[in-house]
């Protein structure tokens, strides 16, 4: 057992795993106490009681992952707060899908995002996005989340790479055991059982991190000792045999960078590349958008998101500030001359060496939490997919109950799938630059569908065919070529050239092959930009959502500003 914990912090981790299944099979109970004949709406949709708190918790939970805890510092450390703008990017993206998604989200009432791309269009859509979304769901979110997961109990039990336990590589035995944990509680519990532990692992990761950040600054000395030490030193880094990365930690500090960054992230390709991975990730993933389809209004619909955007202005002092920290950390000799063994390791060596007994065990929880979280909310958003959008198509008439089976299934072999794909990103020089890679290959097409789906009424159902496949052929290409080293260009930049060229092919698709719009489709489509301004909104006033949109405006311009 690893001297760096202590009984009280184990004890505090295996309370922490009993109590969070346990509270997935409570709320499975209770969810079927409240089923009476809607067995189906209940576990896949929560029987449309979310209320835009419990939206907004789920909404982040779903979208933090240990890969913010772990990931973000591991990019600080390298390379400051640039990795920062995926944070505070997402403010904005958060504000269109309140605008804009979730209104003719609510008003389709589907149970799926690629129900809505059906009714749009046709149902080769939904189709096309159905297998995108469970790809999605299963490699990018679950996968991602479990072998990050499975990297921190390795670092905090301090085995090396390669070590194993019965046998078993200790990497994919962690994997497997944090799966099979989580998809216990998501198949007995649906959506309900994911939103309440959502909720709370919410809370226990938010303190966690706010622990780590407190005992990190406290140890520096405060923020301008923090300054003068990032510009007085070199890296720690630096010295390391073979490096080729000329670091200025002076700038570390900042995050808009220019074109000569070592992190690749010049201010540039996040104005042009974030809009195409933000949108399809927050307005037209499953993962993240079931939780607006279970709202129970739209009111709360379009809250939730607003939220939702009010919590991410945290993530970068708590999960990105810390790896900055622990570089002026190492170069203070405050460790002892100790250092992270790389710079993946960065907050699991904060953990083991800036918190007392107890508080190590809550933090190690919260990074479990992050990757339970996540892994629980996509594996609902399969189970809702697989049912609704493969099942139900070839048998309609299947009944609720047998949905629900179908989906608990569906659970069980997405996380059986999700631990076998997981160590794929063991091939990526960072975890956050995997994901974000693959993201930037597979967002392009559904992105481009989805824009001139909603805002432009001439847009077709064939060039939305066109533009699904014809986007994935090119995401699978540029995948294939830098998988094998033959290209790796600016994966920002990449995405939004990806999506220039799918925007071109709807619209070129959409002139040659014109269809008039249906009559079911119209409510689907905005007539103009104005007009979410100026529609009545059930259950609120106007001038809440506009006085919430310019306040989330404001305070994300104002942080990119102070930290420009």
């Amino acid at each position: 057992m690893n001297q760096l914990f202590s009984t009280l912090d184990w004890a505090i981790i295996v309370a922490y795993l009993i109590g969070i299944v346990g509270l997935g099979v409570v709320a499975g109970t209770m969810r079927r106490r409240q089923e009476q004949g809607g067995e189906g709406g209940h576990y896949f949709l929560a029987g449309h009681t979310l209320t835009w708190p419990i939206i907004g918790l789920a909404m982040f939970a779903a979208n933090i992952s240990t890969v913010h805890l772990v990931s973000l510092a591991e990019a600080a450390y390298k390379y400051g707060l640039v990795y920062g703008n995926y944070e505070w990017m997402a403010g904005f993206t958060l504000i269109v899908l309140s605008l804009f998604f979730a209104p003719l989200y609510l008003r389709s009432k589907v149970a799926t995002a690629p129900d809505f791309l059906e009714r749009r269009f046709n149902r080769r859509c939904r189709d096309v996005l159905t297998v995108i979304s469970l790809f999605s769901a299963i490699v990018i979110h679950m996968g991602v989340a479990l072998y990050t997961a499975a990297w921190v109990l390795r670092g905090i039990l301090g085995l090396e790479p390669g070590a194993k336990i019965l046998g078993v590589d200790a990497l994919l035995l962690f994997i497997a055991v944090i799966g099979l944990l989580t998809g216990i509680y998501t198949m007995m519990g649906g959506l309900l059982a994911v939103v309440w532990t959502e909720s709370l692992q919410t809370i226990l990761l938010l303190i966690g991190a706010v622990a780590i950040t407190i005992a990190a600054f406290e140890k520096i000395g405060g923020w301008s000792e923090l300054v003068h030490t990032l510009a007085s030193h070199p890296h720690p880094l630096a010295a390391v045999p073979g490096n080729k990365i000329n670091w200025g930690t002076g700038n570390f500090l900042h995050i808009i960078r220019d074109g000569n960054d070592p992190s690749g992230l010049p201010w540039y390709s996040i104005i042009l590349g974030y809009p195409v991975i933000g949108i399809w990730y927050f307005c037209c993933d499953q993962t993240i958008v079931q939780r607006i389809l279970a709202a129970k209004d739209e009111q709360n619909a379009r809250f939730g998101p607003l939220f939702c955007a009010f919590l991410k202005i945290f993530p970068v002092f708590l999960f990105v500030l810390p790896g900055v920290i622990c570089v002026a950390l190492v170069q203070n000799h405050a460790f002892g001359g100790e250092d992270p063994q790389t710079a993946a390791d960065t907050y699991t060596f904060m953990l083991t060496h800036l918190l007392p007994a107890g508080l190590k065990g809550l933090v190690a929880a919260a990074l479990l939490a992050a990757a339970m979280q996540t892994c629980s909310a996509a594996l609902n958003s399969t189970a809702t997919l697989v049912a609704f959008d493969l099942f139900k198509r070839y048998r309609p008439n299947l009944g609720d109950h047998q949905l629900v089976k179908i989906g608990k299934l569906t659970t069980v072999a997405g996380t059986v799938l999700a631990i076998v794909a997981s160590p794929i990103f063991g091939h990526y020089t960072t975890i956050f630059e995997g994901i974000n890679k693959l993201i930037s290959y597979v967002s392009p097409p559904v992105t481009a569908v989805f824009l001139l789906g909603i805002f432009w009424k001439r847009a077709s159902s064939s060039a939305a065919v066109m533009t699904l496949v014809s986007g994935i052929f090119l995401g699978c290409i540029t995948f294939y070529l830098d998988w094998n080293g033959i290209y790796r260009g600016n994966f920002m930049l990449t995405a939004f050239w990806l999506l220039v060229v799918c925007l071109a092919i709807m619209v070129i698709g959409s002139f040659t092959f014109p269809e008039t719009l249906k009559a079911d489709s119209k409510r689907l489509v905005w007539n103009n930009l104005a007009e979410p301004f100026q529609a009545s909104i059930p259950g609120g006033k106007l001038t809440r959502y506009r006085f919430a949109y310019i306040a989330i405006l404001i305070i994300f311009l104002s942080l990119f500003l102070a930290f420009r």
